[in-house]
């Protein structure tokens, strides 16, 4: 059986340190625990085990987290 390829949408975040104040209300209501404060008083994102549900971006006041689409390809067999 041929199998075959699908592009799907995975969307990722995005932050636009240059934005970020550092006042952490993303990390508190990230509900995965995947954003920490760095010692420079930046947000840091922990990609991998991030779900892309985009709630930290909600809550952002400075709209320095940013949720965007990618494209991912599936193998279908």
């Amino acid at each position: 059986m041929a199998s075959a390829q699908r592009t799907a949408q995975k969307k990722k975040v995005h932050i636009k340190q240059e934005w970020c104040k550092g006042c952490g209300i993303c990390v508190a209501f990230c509900p995965k625990g995947v954003l920490t404060m760095s010692p420079r008083g930046k947000v840091e994102l922990d990609a991998p085990k991030c779900s892309g549900c985009g709630i930290c971006g909600m809550f952002c006041p400075d709209f320095a987290l940013v949720l965007q689409e990618e494209d991912v390809q599936e193998c279908l067999k």
